[in-house]
């Protein structure tokens, strides 16, 4: 509306309630009751007229071009908000028509008097005012009943509250009660708590107050990176001393499975620190052999644990139940690389150039899905995640070529060969698949060693990133943040890379003997060294927040939320002084590896959380250790050397 024609509106609006008044005084000293029932019975005829036009109007699109173009355009804004007005809120929108309604009567009865006497013309102008004053009514009662919930259904309003984010939504609850109850409302918050990943598989019936729900997970995620970041929290130490030297450690979630020298295989649940850990027994034809050969893989998931020993045999075991294998197999010669599928029960081995896929169906029988034999040794493997019910598929690494395995076709598909040029680490995710290689003679001029990345689904080169003389160590591309990848280099190295751009976002000098394990999500990144190193950085930063120290090289790292699991298996698993028939198990502790757990938790600290060590009364001698060190359920992890 123009600068002149609001002002014409406001004076028009002033001359008018004038005239309102002056004809109410007029009208209230010269017309009598039989009058007032003559002109109501007229006014009604006049009104029922004015509908029958209207509908006529709308029916037809409209008023001729004529009258529109003698309307004023406020006279048109307000039929335009009077003809639309509808809403699934019955009981309020009633309410206000009948409050209106009466309204209405009650100016129309004194009106009716100059309304009968007025003409054609005049009745055309007395309805545009009408459509003034119902306007300006509708503006003074805005925040009685806002046009939000006037004009639109609840559904469609819940559709647009969506795309507001939290602060927004609290600040659309200050604006009226309507608005406030569709702030928050209970399917808003569930969508909002699933989107930042809290509770992904609950409903939206599981929880009375999703917005307390989601404040509640906010404040515990907050708490969680101060206690990452300050190293609070509780530490300890799962051992096995029968087991000799520590030879391979595997995790999932809240698992852990670690093989041994003697041959046993243990398994522990951390969630769980009451129950023992579950000693799985080995097949009969490795426990009967003397000396038991050592255990040289091991791989654990949410079902399934699985060890590959020295002569070759492979066992499998539930678990939920532990005890004897639910599956075994034994295959000629060493095994060299063992994979399990993190999230189902497939498993493949290899065994120099043959390799073996085994999977277990709907009813749980394991079965040998497909053993190709490949033309070269195979150094490292891995299983390809989030497959679920589909077939399997495996990615092997055999010298300078790197194969896809698909058990519906015949072969092994090749993925990247180069010759001279070995594969160093690999790992997968569920639609790309990463490796190192390893550049010799002209081509380390060519800004040396790289990392290669494929796409799964177009079997073609995706990124290529890196630019180091050193070789790459490990990869880790499953558990990373999308379109990340973290690797760890001889050059002592860790970094991360941006596969969208394929650029280097973090370069970190870490460990002075090379990086050999290595894990990051969106903000920190957990690395360990040949030294026994393990650090903790923040990604954005590059700057280390703390560091833990242990004997022998770090060989496994794996972090979720609140928990950190590090383990530091030593090369030599024959130390010097170390005998089979050693009554004396505490004598070469430290050569023996270690396996620490960190809890950081916001109950880590509370008296239900202790280590069942700290509050046993000593009352069983079976597996008494005169070398534990016990801690107060308040110490932290403060130390250089953890305690137990």
């Amino acid at each position: 509306m123009a600068e002149n024609e609001l002002v014409a509106f406001r004076e028009r609006w002033k001359q008018e309630l004038k005239s309102i008044k002056v004809e109410r005084r007029l009208g209230r000293a010269s017309s009598s009751s039989q009058d007032k029932k003559r002109d109501l019975k007229n006014l009604n005829e006049a009104c029922s007229s004015s509908k029958v036009e209207e509908g006529k109007v709308s029916v037809s699109g409209g008023e001729t071009a004529a009258d529109t173009e003698d309307q004023p355009e406020y006279v048109s804004i307000a039929r335009s908000l009077l003809d639309g007005r509808t809403s699934p809120l019955l009981d309020r929108i009633q309410e206000e028509r009948s409050r209106r309604k009466r309204q209405y009567q009650n100016m129309t009865g004194v009106c009716s008097a100059s309304l009968q006497q007025e003409q054609q013309p005049q009745r055309k102008a007395r309805k545009e005012e009408e459509l003034v004053d119902l306007l300006i009514q509708d503006l003074n009662e805005v925040n009685d009943i806002p046009f939000f919930d006037v004009e639109l259904p609840y559904e469609l309003a819940l559709k647009i509250f969506q795309y507001l984010s939290c602060a927004e939504l609290g600040r659309c609850a200050q604006v009226s009660r309507a608005w406030r109850v569709l702030a928050e409302d209970g399917v808003l918050w569930f969508r909002m708590c699933t989107k930042e990943g809290y509770h992904q598989d609950a409903g939206v019936s599981d929880s009375p107050s999703w917005k307390s729900t989601l404040r509640d997970c906010r404040n515990s995620a907050k708490t969680l990176r101060s206690n990452w970041k300050n190293r609070v929290g509780s530490i300890s130490q799962l051992q096995f001393e029968l087991g000799k030297v520590l030879c391979d450690v595997s995790s999932c979630d809240n698992f852990v499975l670690a093989g041994y020298t003697s041959g046993d295989v243990r398994l522990w649940d951390t969630l769980h620190w009451d129950s023992s850990a579950s000693y799985l027994k080995a097949n009969s034809l490795s426990a009967n052999t003397e000396p038991r050969p050592h255990v040289s893989h091991v791989q654990v998931n949410g079902t399934v644990a699985a060890a590959a020993y020295e002569d070759g045999c492979v066992d499998l075991w539930s678990t939920e139940t532990g005890g004897e294998p639910i599956h075994h197999f034994q295959v000629s010669g060493r095994i060299q690389a063992l994979a399990l599928s993190p999230d189902s029960p497939a498993l493949v081995s290899a065994a120099g150039s043959d390799v073996r896929l085994d999977s277990a169906n709907d009813c749980g029988y394991w079965r040998t899905v497909c053993r190709p034999q490949l033309p070269k040794t195979v150094q490292s493997l891995t299983l390809v995640p989030g497959r679920g019910k589909q077939h399997p598929l495996a990615v092997l690494a055999a010298e300078n070529t790197v194969y896809l395995l698909d058990p519906r076709e015949e072969e092994p598909r090749m993925l990247h060969s180069v010759y001279g040029h070995p594969i160093t680490c690999l790992d997968a995710s569920d639609s790309q698949v990463a490796f190192g290689v390893k550049r010799t003679g002209w081509a380390m001029h060519d800004g040396g060693n790289k990392i290669h990345v494929y796409s799964l689904e177009s079997n073609k080169p995706a990124a290529c990133v890196g630019n180091s003389p050193g070789d790459f160590t490990c990869i880790n591309l499953r558990d990373s943040s999308p379109h990340l990848l973290v690797c760890g280099n001889k050059d002592r190295r860790v970094r991360v890379f941006d596969l969208r751009t394929s650029s280097s976002v973090a370069s970190l000098y870490a460990h002075h003997l090379g990086v050999t394990s290595v894990q990051a999500d969106d903000w920190k990144i957990v690395s360990g060294g040949g030294e026994g190193l393990v650090c903790v950085w923040e990604m954005r930063m590059g700057a280390k927040l703390w560091e833990m120290h242990n004997r022998h090289p770090v060989r496994h790292v794996r972090f979720n939320t609140s928990t950190l699991l590090t383990a530091n298996i030593p090369d030599d698993k024959s130390p010097r002084g170390a005998c089979i028939t050693d009554d004396d198990l505490t004598a070469h502790r430290r050569h023996r590896g270690v396996i620490c757990h960190y809890d950081f938790s916001e109950d880590a600290l509370s008296q239900d959380h202790i280590l069942p060590i700290c509050r046993s009364d000593y009352t069983e001698t079976s597996g008494y250790n005169y070398n534990i060190g016990l801690a107060m359920p308040y110490d932290r992890l403060s130390g250089s050397h953890p305690s137990h």
